[in-house]
């Protein structure tokens, strides 16, 4: 049985103005990946000089130019993730995003599940499981709207496409995608960029709104819905202590918002996490079929 090989990918640009933690994320997988392709976009920080000064020969870096005009459905994330995808050299690519996290007491369980469906063809991806901080690093946030579940690793053998940066499609069909195939990694990812600094909150919101096409909102984590956050139990991933202590809102408490003053979709969600309760279901959103 051969040893499965795995490359790690991402992209980013600007991450320095922005508050990401790309050090981070990149460190967080690092012992576990052969390689690890960043795609980094030309911008105006230090984000460029900072992935070089990683000390590994793992790193490979594809510097690139973003599209300013595409600002379709976030299609320019799609076209800098499958960059660095592409590039990618292994059996399996493990893709993260500048704002995820990967702790280390999963490493072991992410290459067990890596190598039991290596030699399995019909799983095409592996799905982990999210914590999504919220406000500041004590709290997640738990509703149906956000993905509880979410592929990260997909075969590198197989014809696969992002429509944006989030998930992926298998065009096993010449004229339609379909989701991959997956299989449970056992683990998970800690998702951290919605605790950063607000001002910092706000200059992400301005470039994805940009690239999708909307407004942008002005950003506060106050108005949420109290009822969708619970508090964090366990520990954070040895990697992102420094960046929590110097970058992340520290001091958030969710406000006592009665269901008239939630928004509308806040009031949505509510309800859904009733729903979720009584029938026992999970209403969020998933990019994925789990094998039976």
């Amino acid at each position: 049985m051969s040893k499965p090989t795995l490359s790690g990918c991402t992209f980013i640009r600007n991450g320095s103005t922005l508050g990401f933690p790309f050090v981070e994320s990149i460190l967080s997988i690092l012992d576990i990946v052969d390689e690890f392709v960043i795609a980094v976009g030309k911008g105006n920080d230090d984000t460029l000089h900072q992935i070089k000064s990683i000390n590994s020969p793992k790193i490979k870096i594809i510097e690139t130019t973003w599209n300013e005009k595409m600002s379709q459905r976030g299609f320019v994330y799609a076209q800098q993730k499958m960059i660095s995808q592409y590039a990618c050299t292994s059996d399996w690519v493990f893709y993260l995003e500048a704002d995820e996290i990967v702790h280390e007491k999963d490493h072991a369980s992410i290459l067990n599940a890596l190598s039991q469906n290596h030699n399995k063809p019909e799983i095409e991806a592996l799905v982990f499981d999210y914590h999504h901080f919220y406000g500041s690093p004590q709290w997640l946030a738990v509703s149906p709207r956000w993905y509880r579940r979410e592929c990260r690793i997909i075969r590198n053998t197989i014809r696969s496409f992002a429509p944006d940066g989030q998930y992926w499609v298998v065009m096993s069909k010449n004229r339609k995608g379909r989701y991959p195939v997956s299989a449970l990694a056992n683990a998970h990812i800690y998702h951290y960029g919605h605790v950063r600094q607000i001002e910092k909150m706000q200059l992400k919101a301005e470039q994805v709104s940009k690239y999708w096409d909307h407004a942008t909102p002005k950003m506060t984590y106050e108005n949420v819905d109290p009822k969708s956050l619970q508090k964090f139990q366990g520990t954070h991933p040895r990697v992102i202590h420094e960046w929590l202590l110097l970058n992340a809102e520290l001091h958030f408490t969710p406000a006592s918002l009665t269901f008239s003053e939630l928004s509308g979709r806040d009031k949505k969600h509510r309800i859904s996490m009733f729903v979720e309760r009584i029938l026992k279901i999970d209403l969020s959103h998933k990019h994925y079929r789990i094998k039976k």
